[in-house]
């Protein structure tokens, strides 16, 4: 199982992280998510643009490196 992280800049609050979590576990691919305000660590055979992707659709001010 591959294991991938993310950084974010401009995370605030729990409804965030929880928002991130669960587009992030939708994915097909993902096994299992841990996100917190400054990133998340995803294991699973996922491409990085998709979860890029899933967050940046949120919607939200978060960069994600």
């Amino acid at each position: 199982m591959a294991s991938q992280s993310l950084s974010f800049k401009g995370v605030t609050d729990a409804d965030q992280v929880n928002r991130i979590t669960t587009a992030l576990m939708m994915l097909d691919g993902v096994d299992s998510v841990e996100v917190g305000r400054h990133g998340a660590e995803v294991e699973g055979r996922v491409r990085r643009e998709a979860l890029v992707k899933a967050i940046e659709a949120l919607g939200l001010s978060i960069e994600v490196k």
